[in-house]
């Protein structure tokens, strides 16, 4: 498992961030530092693998951390996220080692496209004594063929996604229900409700409880900003 620390001032970003780390294979996120400081404790304290490091913080600037990480010889790799896209801060982390830099605001595929790199970067590292000129092109370029970048669970397929996705996307209302999707799916609606609920679950859908005078409450959907990104790497 890759232990990963988010260095990060704004709660809310690194919640983010924190949920995209849970949603890849083989990651764990290992705690949150709001300041380099914070931040150097848990390099004392923890056995970490990776950072996930914003540049521009209220109390200090995250490129500090990374050239403490190198000049104390910290067995540490660094991913820049930061909305810093000046040249100057871009150079400056990737001379200090940064294995790759995200310019906020990003993607959800290019997180995975980061993350899942690195994970084929750390299993060549620790499984491999001697390289092939392949192997030591993707730790050098950063070179992935890694595929399926996000796992759909038991009952969930790709497919039947992609097809509910898209009558989303056709459906000319901003708030929906389980019954308007599965009706232009065709699909029952005790297997909307399945979908719609993994939907919801990986931030693609916001759900709402509307209760009526009578009767069961209904359950409203709406596509969430960040939706596109994040379906696009399950389908």
């Amino acid at each position: 498992m890759i232990n990963v620390l988010i260095v990060e001032d704004d709660p809310m970003v690194a919640e983010f961030n924190r949920k995209y780390i849970e949603q890849v294979e083989g990651f764990q996120c290992g705690g949150w530092a709001s300041s380099v400081e914070e931040a150097k404790k848990y390099i004392a304290e923890q056995a970490l693998d990776l950072i996930l490091l914003d540049v521009y913080m209220q109390e200090s600037n995250g490129l500090d951390l990374l050239s403490f990480i190198r000049e104390a010889g910290v067995n540490v790799d660094v991913i820049v996220i930061s909305a810093a896209s000046d040249m100057s801060s871009i150079k400056k982390a990737m001379n200090f080692g940064a294995v790759d830099y995200l310019i906020k605001p990003f993607h959800f595929n290019r997180f995975l496209e980061a993350l899942t790199g690195y994970r084929e970067h750390i299993s060549i590292v620790r499984e491999r004594s001697l390289l092939s000129q392949e192997e030591l092109d993707r730790l050098i370029y950063h070179k992935s063929i890694t595929k399926d970048l996000a796992r759909l669970p038991k009952g969930i397929t790709k497919s039947t996604l992609a097809m509910i996705w898209n009558c989303i996307q056709q459906h000319h209302k901003a708030l929906f229900s389980t019954e308007d999707i599965a009706e232009s799916a065709g699909i029952s609606r005790v297997s909307m409700r399945k979908y719609l609920a993994f939907m919801t679950e990986i931030e693609v859908l916001s759900m709402e409880t509307i209760y009526g005078t009578i009767g069961r409450p209904v359950y409203q959907y709406q596509v969430l900003p960040q939706a596109e990104g994040i379906i696009n790497s399950y389908i």
